[in-house]
């Protein structure tokens, strides 16, 4: 629920030690959540307003209990094998509530020709790490085994060049197991099309194998001391996967918790943004009397025809609607947390934009996005025939399959559904279909659910259905995206009270926006 803001003037109150920072985060979405509970940590002195236009916090994460069921509405763990997300956790005291994956349950299944085939054990993303699991599996022909075995004699590719992630995979290991292996692994963390997905932008680490090694399989053997503790997995390493008891809206709901009363507002859009340039900054400081005609000075419709495009940004004028009403704000720092596109357009808000902010919101909204949909169905045990031995399953694009992938929903989290019962969440949408994010949840159950019931062998009808949806919140890292946000980096570098953060800079999991979020807090704080 929103709450009042400040006087129309927008400046803040004057504490007794003089002025009082303040930091505006536009999008209340873990990012924007993590950044403003690293500014309070860092500052507790400093202001925090969150902007956000859903009625909710949180952004795409979100729990739903429903009659014992804990029902995650998009990610539902995350990976620990990079610091931030263990990290906000206890520090919100969240670590004893930290569950990981169960042991005996620690394997992927592939959708072949409607039937679940186990991965090979040791298959890690791109490459076996055990030979014998890949020479008996029943997903590759004789011939695709003897093309991934060449890759043992491939040549390293000279060029430092970007490519594709299905050309690197193809190159290296062969189309067969690129389509029945790797593009499917890939898809179920992406959602993108593989002929445009940048391998540096995504999975680096492989094109630093070959450069260093020259062949993955080779690589993958010298480094095998270090997976011998997950030698009984294939897929994704899901000891390093855990989620919160009680589901990832904790992390949201104790964020919010401790921040300020009245920092999160909700159905709060944000409509504008202008920058309010250096040479008021001594004016904002003046008595009362004398603040609000600097303001109609430095931030009216046609102030921006008065500067030069040289002078540097001090602070930021945020325009929004709070309870119907149009209001306005000036913040000493601005952090754009929202997907690109959005950011995009509020940068193209700004009256006759200098420059390079224009060029800033071209850069931003060239970077598209796909959305995905997640239904979550429920069952009684005997009523799936499938032995649900497993995490879960992905499905190659080449079965032309509208479910990408099948979580296992409490076999991995055995405290997510009561006893006797079998939770399921389908994954769809992404590149391979991005208008499935934009149906109805009755069309979306209707082309699901017939064949996630052929895969798993289900009868009879579900005991609960839950559907969510999200449109372009996907980032998609195409080829040259690296070099797009290299350039973005350097226009934000002449702005040290603007910050942008999200899911397109640094990686799609929770922690990697959890880390974005808080490297602009602490950009902020030190300008």
């Amino acid at each position: 629920m929103c709450v009042k803001g400040y006087a129309m003037s927008g400046f803040p109150p004057q504490t007794s030690s003089g002025y009082r920072k303040r930091i505006a985060i536009i999008g209340g979405g873990i990012t924007g959540l993590a950044a403003a509970f690293r500014v309070h940590e860092l500052d507790p002195t400093v202001e925090i307003k969150v902007f956000e236009s859903r009625n909710r916090p949180g952004g795409v994460l979100g729990t739903q209990i429903t009659d014992g069921f804990e029902i995650e509405q998009s990610a539902d763990n995350f990976i620990t094998t990079v610091p931030w997300g263990l990290s906000l956790c206890e520090r919100l005291g969240l670590k004893e509530e930290l569950v990981t994956t169960t042991p005996q349950h620690r394997q992927t299944f592939i959708v072949w020709k409607r039937k679940l085939c186990k991965l090979p054990d040791g298959f890690m993303m791109m490459a076996p790490t055990r030979w014998f699991p890949m020479v008996v599996t029943s997903l590759l022909s004789p011939l695709g085994k003897l093309r991934a075995a060449l890759e043992l004699f491939i040549p390293r590719r000279k060029s430092e060049e970007d490519e594709s992630l299905e050309a690197f995979a193809v190159r290296r290991l062969g189309r067969e197991v690129y389509e029945r292996l790797i593009e499917p692994l890939v898809s179920g963390i992406y959602a993108a099309d593989m002929k445009k997905l940048s391998l540096l932008g995504t999975l680096p680490r492989f094109r630093e194998m070959e450069k260093k090694y020259r062949s993955l399989i080779w690589a993958m053997q010298v480094q095998k001391w270090q997976m011998r503790k997950h030698r009984s997995e294939s897929g994704p390493r899901y000891s390093m996967f855990v989620t919160v008891r009680g589901g990832l809206q904790k992390i949201i709901t104790r964020i919010c918790e401790e921040l300020p009363a009245g920092a999160v507002h909700t159905s709060c859009p944000v409509q504008k943004i202008s920058p309010i340039y250096d040479f008021c900054e001594k004016t904002s400081k003046k008595e009362s009397s004398e603040v609000e005609s600097a303001e109609n000075l430095a931030c009216g419709d046609n102030a921006l025809d008065l500067k030069s495009e040289e002078k540097g940004v001090s602070r930021w004028k945020v325009s929004f609607v709070e309870e119907g009403q149009q209001r306005s704000e000036i913040f000493d720092g601005l952090i754009l947390a929202t997907e690109s596109h959005s950011a995009a357009k509020l940068l193209e808000s700004i009256s006759d934009s200098p420059r390079d902010l224009c060029e800033l919101a071209r850069y931003l909204g060239e970077i598209e996005h796909t959305g995905t949909a997640v239904m979550t169905v429920a069952y009684k045990r005997e009523q799936v025939a499938h032995a649900l031995d497993g995490m879960g399953a992905v499905v190659p694009g080449v079965e032309k399959n509208p479910i990408l992938a099948i979580s296992f929903s409490n076999e991995k989290y055995p405290h997510r559904a009561p006893e006797g019962y079998t939770l399921l969440r389908v994954f769809a949408g992404g590149a391979r279909n991005p208008e499935m994010a934009e149906k109805t949840d009755e069309e979306i159950t209707s082309i699901l659910l017939p064949e996630l019931q052929r895969i798993l062998g289900i009868t009879g009808t579900p005991c609960m259905i839950s559907v969510s949806k999200w449109p372009r919140t996907m980032p998609q890292i195409h080829l040259g995206h690296l070099e797009r946000i290299e350039k973005i980096q350097e226009i934000l570098a002449h702005y040290p009270t603007l910050c942008i953060a999200g899911n397109e800079f640094s990686g799609v999991g929770i922690p990697q926006c959890i880390h974005m979020g808080e490297m602009a807090a602490e950009k902020l704080l030190k300008n």
